[in-house]
């Protein structure tokens, strides 16, 4: 199976610390990677992970408060520092484009590589990225301002080939593939083989969902029911929940009750307050509504 992961790049919120750095991640599905907002400092954590700048051809902004994006622009000029030539995707807010704009004419003059502005629209759930593995999902938040969240959903997978039965049948290269697609083999003889004794069941195929920064938002639990592993903001604990609907946030208890709604097999929370001088705090008050429940941490590599 290929690798499905959510490397954490950044977990904390808006007022930097020692201990946490702003918002940012990296999902790996097989050799592609998606980057999932950039916080201040985000590049130099792609070093501390190992994680190649060439590969990143995709970024995806949730909001443009600076603790999601401020890390953006010096990583694009790192990138040209770099040599890149393959083109870089953003999907972000229409004003992305508008702000950044000034600072690429005026900071990155002579770039080797074109940038591609994809305007979304956060109040809405549409498709935004496709291609032949992945389709990249919009979940609307509730925010101070717009925001949204993001579904990644890996297309159903072929079915797997039975090497004895192949190698039985003496089933030709060129046809092994119409095979993987459900069809049937009709020997020189004129025998029909029954594709499900050429083959067995595809893997399943995974999801992973992205919530932050928001207010609870149980309408989007029908859209990612089942999700293989959800992500949500934990930024308060119950104690601090006036604060948390006051600033547009959620508590640990709120995104464990988001998480049984929508069915997950996993939740993941991050996004945390700096009062917080560790998580184990917020994973206790999430854990007692959702036991599969845990904390993003800098460097932390979860698979799916």
């Amino acid at each position: 199976m290929e690798p499905f992961e959510v490397h954490i790049l950044g977990c904390g919120s808006a007022l930097p610390t020692t201990r946490h750095n702003a918002s940012s991640q990296v999902i790996r599905i097989g050799n592609k990677l998606f980057m999932i907002d950039c916080g201040e400092g985000t590049q130099l954590q792609l070093r501390k992970g190992h994680i190649h700048f060439s590969f990143i051809n995709h970024i995806f902004i949730s909001h443009l408060h600076g603790d999601h994006c401020f890390g953006l622009i010096g990583m694009i000029s790192t990138f040209a520092l770099l040599g890149r030539t393959a083109p870089l995707h953003i999907y972000a807010d229409p004003k992305l484009e508008e702000l950044l704009q000034p600072q690429l004419d005026f900071f990155c003059k002579g770039m080797n590589y074109p940038i591609f502005f994809h305007h979304i629209d956060a109040g809405k759930h549409e498709t935004i990225f496709e291609d032949n593995t992945v389709t990249v999902e919009t979940l609307p938040q509730r925010h101070r301002i717009p925001c949204c969240g993001f579904l990644f959903k890996e297309k159903p997978k072929k079915r797997h080939l039975i090497g004895d039965a192949i190698n039985y049948y003496n089933i030709p290269t060129y046809m092994r593939q119409a095979i993987k697609d459900g069809a049937d083999y009709t020997t020189p003889e004129g025998e029909i083989i029954p594709n499900s004794r050429l083959t067995k069941d595809a893997d399943p195929s995974r999801s992973y969902a992205y919530c932050s920064d928001t207010l609870p938002c149980p309408e989007n639990c029908d859209i990612i029911k089942g999700v293989d592993l959800l992500y949500h903001e934990a930024t308060f604990a119950e104690s601090e929940k006036s604060r948390a609907a006051t600033t547009h946030h959620s508590t640990a208890k709120e995104a464990a009750d988001i998480a049984k709604r929508a069915e997950a097999k996993r939740l993941l929370i991050g996004h945390y307050s700096s009062r917080y001088e560790d998580s184990s705090k917020l994973q206790l008050e999430a854990s007692e509504i959702f036991p599969e429940t845990m904390c993003a941490e800098e460097g932390a590599i979860f698979n799916i």
